[in-house]
C-alpha cells in the first residue's frame, strides 16, 4: 500500500516537473497599441513576441474582444521552430468603448499553449486626442508635451514612448499616432519594413520630427536621408540667441483655434522668391511673456547664452521656419497628406534638456491644436458614425421600411378585429365562447400578414455594392495609393461569405457605432485569418439586414491623373492629365477653403484653366449643401420603421466629396457633438493647412481586385480619387 502511494507520488511530481519544463519551453508576450495606448475607432498594433525552446510547432495566434464579448477575432498562423525569437504585428481595429482584449497562443490540435487574458490599456483615448509617438534616443529624451489648460479633459495629449524591436512595420496601424518623434540614432535600429511603414504613413498624413544626433546617422540611414528636406554636411557649434523663443512667441492669432497658425518663414535657396504667408509676424510681448496659448512662457536667459550643436548643409526644399541667423534650426516639407520637419539640433541634448520652455516647443512642433490651451472644458462629445454616411450611400436599395403611419394603421386594425369586431359579430350569431376558437385564428392571420408584408419590403437577391475612397499619394506613373473600400452586403438568407484582401497591405472590419449604441461588429461575427500583411474573412450577414464592411489597403499603382497647380497672381493655374481610359466626371477641385467645379475629363483627356481667387463656392457652404442629410440618413438608417428615402442619401459623386470634409458639419473647432470618424477619412486639416485636394469621380469601376470571393446576383461599384496638391 505504502509502495503503491510511493508510485502515484512519483508520477504526480514527474508530471508536473514536464508541465512546468513544457511552460518554460515557451515564452510569450504581447504588446498591444502604442505604448499601452490605444486610439478609438482606429487600427493599432497588437505585438506578439514568442520565444520557443522546445519541439517545433505551428501556432496559431488568436485576438478577440475580452470582456466585452464584442468585435471580430484575428487569427494569425506563425512557424515556431525550435529555438527561434519571433515577433509579428496583429492589425486590430478599436470600436468606440472597446475595452480589453484576449491573446492566445494554440497548437495545431487547438490546445492553448500560452494566453495572455483581459489586455488592457494604459490608456484609451477618443478619436480627437493628440497621440505623439517618441523613439527617442534616450527615456529622458521622450518629449514631455505643455499641459492644457483643462487637466481633466479627455482631450489631453499623449506621449507613448516606442521602442524600435516592437515598432509596427504595418502602416495601417501606425494611423492612430497624429505625430511621431524621431531620434536620428533611433532611426538606424529600425529594419527596413519599419522604415517602409514610416514613410507610408507620413504620405498619408503623418507628421514626422527627426532630430538629427550624430551625422553619421543621417547619411548611414538612406530612406531617411532623402526623407529629409536639407542635404546636411557638417556640425557646428552656433550662438542662437531669442529665435527659437520668438517662433514660440509669434503664435497669437486667435483665429482658428483648432489648429496652430503657422509663423513666417525665413526663406532660403532656390524658393526664396515665393513670396511671404499671409501671417504677419509678431513680435514678443514686453517682459518676455507669450500671448495666446502660451501666455506662460519664461524668459531663460541660459538657455539663450548657450551653445548649440547643429547640424549645416543644404536646404533642397519646404521652408525653415526658424533660423539662428543663416542657419537653420527648424525646416519644414509637405509629403503627400503629411509633412516632416527636421530639427537640425537634438533636442535630447543639453542646453534643451534644461529649457524652460521645452514642453510648449513639444506642443508647437507636435501639432497640439491651440483650442486646448486657450479654451477651459473643452471636451469631445462624440457624435454619429461615419460609417454611417457611406452606408447609407451604398445600401441595397431592395430594402424598404414600413412607414410609421401604415404601422399604427395596422396596428388600430388589429385592436379593432380581435377586440369591439369579434365581440360584434359573436353576439350577433349568438355565440360568444367562439372568441376561444377566433382570437387565436386572428392572432395566426395576422401574423402572417406581418411576414407577407416583410417579406415583400425586404425579400429580394443577394447584392455587393461598393464604394472606393482612394488617395493618390504621388504625382508620377506610380504612386502609392491608400485606399478605404466600403462595402454593402444584403442576402436573402442567414450566411456567411468570404473575403478576402489580396492588396500589399489590407485590414478588414465591420461597421463601427458610436459607444452609446454599442460595437458594430457584435452582430457581424466576423472572423479575419491573417496571411502576413493581407487577411482572408468570414463575414456572417442576417437575412434582409444590409451589413456594411470596410477595407483599409495600401498598395502601389499606376496613376490615374498626374496634375499640377501654381499660384499666380489673382489665382492659381491648374492642368490634369487623365491617364485611363475611362471617362472621369466630377473634378473637383478644392483650394483655399473653397470647392471649383471642373467638370468632366474625357479618356486620355487634359483640362487646363487658370481659376481666380473667389472662383466656386466655400467649402463648408459645399459641405453643408451636399452634406446636410447625413445625420438624418444615418438616423434613419437605424429604425426598422420610418421612411425608405430618409434613410438613402444620393448624388453619391458629391456627397462622397462632402464625406471627405465631415468635421465641417460640427461646431468650430472640430470639437463639438458631430461625425466620429477614422483617422486620414477627412481632409479639413491639410487644406487649412495650405494643401489643395483634385476629387475625381470613377463611375463603375474598382481600383483594386475583388474583395468579394462570391457571385452576388447584383453589384455596383465606384470609386473617388483624391490626389492631395501642394500649391507651387
Amino acid at each position: 500500500m505504502v509502495g503503491r502511494g510511493l508510485r502515484i507520488a512519483v508520477l504526480a511530481a514527474v508530471l508536473v516537473a514536464y508541465a512546468q519544463g513544457a511552460v518554460a519551453d515557451l515564452q510569450f508576450d504581447v504588446f498591444a497599441g502604442y505604448d499601452g495606448v490605444i486610439p478609438q475607432v482606429s487600427w493599432f498594433p497588437v505585438v506578439c513576441e514568442a520565444k520557443n525552446d522546445g519541439p517545433t510547432f505551428t501556432a496559431t495566434v488568436e485576438v478577440t474582444p475580452g470582456n466585452l464579448g464584442a468585435g471580430a477575432s484575428y487569427r494569425m498562423k506563425v512557424e515556431l521552430p525550435t529555438g527561434t525569437l519571433k515577433r509579428f504585428e496583429i492589425p486590430v481595429f478599436s470600436d468606440p468603448g472597446a475595452g480589453n482584449w484576449d491573446v492566445k497562443l494554440l497548437d495545431a490540435r487547438g490546445k492553448v499553449r500560452s494566453e495572455q487574458i483581459g489586455i488592457g490599456s494604459r490608456k484609451v483615448v477618443s478619436t480627437q486626442t493628440p497621440i505623439i509617438g517618441a523613439l527617442a534616443r534616450t527615456a529622458d529624451g521622450t518629449p514631455v508635451v505643455k499641459p492644457i489648460s483643462d487637466p481633466q479633459s479627455d482631450l489631453r495629449p499623449v506621449v507613448a514612448r516606442l521602442l524600435p524591436p516592437i515598432f509596427p512595420d504595418n502602416p495601417l496601424t501606425m494611423q492612430g499616432m497624429k505625430s511621431l518623434y524621431l531620434s536620428s540614432e533611433r532611426a538606424t535600429q529600425l529594419n527596413p519594413h519599419q522604415a517602409d511603414a514610416i514613410l507610408a504613413w507620413v504620405e498619408a498624413g503623418g507628421h514626422l520630427v527627426v532630430g538629427v544626433d550624430q551625422l553619421t546617422d543621417i547619411n548611414a540611414t538612406r530612406w531617411l536621408r532623402n526623407l529629409l528636406p536639407c542635404e546636411l554636411s557638417d556640425i557646428r557649434t552656433i550662438k542662437h540667441g531669442s529665435e527659437l523663443d520668438d517662433w514660440l512667441f509669434n503664435t497669437r492669432s486667435p483665429a482658428n483655434l483648432g489648429t496652430f497658425t503657422p509663423p513666417v518663414p525665413r526663406r532660403f535657396g532656390p524658393w526664396a522668391n515665393r513670396g511671404p504667408r499671409s501671417v504677419s509676424p509678431t513680435p514678443p510681448a514686453s517682459g518676455g511673456l507669450g500671448v495666446g496659448p502660451f501666455v506662460d512662457l519664461e524668459a531663460d536667459p541660459a538657455f539663450r547664452s548657450a551653445d548649440l550643436e547643429v547640424a549645416v548643409g543644404k536646404v533642397r526644399e519646404g521652408s525653415v521656419e526658424v533660423s539662428a541667423g543663416d542657419t537653420p534650426l527648424v525646416v519644414a516639407a509637405s509629403r503627400g497628406r503629411g509633412r516632416v520637419t527636421l530639427l537640425t539640433f537634438s533636442p535630447e541634448r543639453e542646453p534643451f534638456l534644461s529649457w524652460k520652455n521645452l514642453p510648449s516647443f513639444w506642443a508647437k512642433i507636435m501639432d497640439v491644436p491651440r483650442a486646448l490651451y486657450v479654451t477651459k472644458n473643452v471636451g469631445w462629445g462624440g457624435g454619429w458614425s461615419s460609417d454611417g454616411v457611406f452606408g447609407a450611400m451604398i445600401d441595397s436599395r431592395q430594402v424598404h421600411t414600413l412607414p410609421i403611419e401604415w404601422l399604427l394603421l395596422l396596428l388600430i386594425v388589429y385592436l379593432v378585429v380581435i377586440g369591439p369586431f369579434d365581440q360584434y359579430w359573436l353576439k350577433k350569431i349568438g355565440r360568444p365562447m367562439l372568441t376561444w376558437i377566433t382570437f387565436p385564428c386572428y392572432v395566426v392571420l395576422f401574423s402572417l400578414l406581418i411576414y407577407g408584408i416583410g417579406y415583400k419590403l425586404r425579400a429580394g437577391d443577394s447584392e455587393w455594392n461598393e464604394l472606393h475612397l482612394v488617395d493618390v499619394l504621388g504625382n508620377g506613373p506610380r504612386v502609392e495609393l491608400r485606399g478605404r473600400t466600403y462595402a454593402s452586403v444584403y442576402s436573402p438568407a442567414n450566411q456567411r461569405y468570404p473575403l478576402r484582401g489580396q492588396e500589399d497591405y489590407a485590414a478588414v472590419r465591420g461597421e463601427f457605432y458610436p459607444s452609446w449604441r454599442g460595437s458594430a461588429q457584435s452582430d457581424n461575427r466576423t472572423l479575419v485569418a491573417l496571411d502576413g500583411d493581407t487577411y482572408e474573412a468570414q463575414i456572417f450577414v442576417p437575412v434582409w439586414l444590409p451589413e456594411l464592411f470596410e477595407s483599409d489597403w495600401l498598395q502601389t499603382g499606376a496613376a490615374p491623373l498626374t496634375t499640377s497647380l501654381t499660384r499666380r497672381d489673382g489665382g492659381w493655374h491648374v492642368k490634369v492629365v487623365n491617364r485611363t481610359s475611362r471617362k472621369l466626371e466630377n473634378l473637383k477641385l478644392v483650394v483655399d477653403n473653397r470647392v471649383i467645379d471642373l467638370g468632366d475629363l474625357v479618356r486620355n483627356g487634359m483640362i487646363e484653366k487658370d481659376v481666380a481667387n473667389g472662383d466656386g463656392m466655400p467649402l463648408r457652404e459645399f459641405v453643408t449643401q451636399y452634406g446636410g442629410s447625413f445625420q438624418g440618413a444615418v438616423q434613419a438608417r437605424q429604425r426598422a420603421f420610418g421612411s425608405t428615402r430618409q434613410r438613402q442619401i444620393g448624388d453619391m459623386p458629391n456627397t462622397t466629396v462632402a464625406a471627405s470634409f465631415l468635421s465641417e458639419l460640427g461646431s468650430p473647432g472640430n470639437y463639438g457633438y458631430g461625425f466620429i470618424s477614422p483617422p486620414g477619412l477627412d481632409m479639413t486639416s491639410f487644406v487649412e493647412r495650405g494643401g489643395a485636394v483634385l476629387f475625381a469621380w470613377d463611375a463603375d469601376y474598382s481600383p483594386v481586385k475583388p474583395m468579394n470571393q462570391f457571385t452576388p446576383r447584383r453589384h455596383h461599384r465606384n470609386t473617388l480619387w483624391r490626389m492631395p496638391l501642394t500649391v507651387q
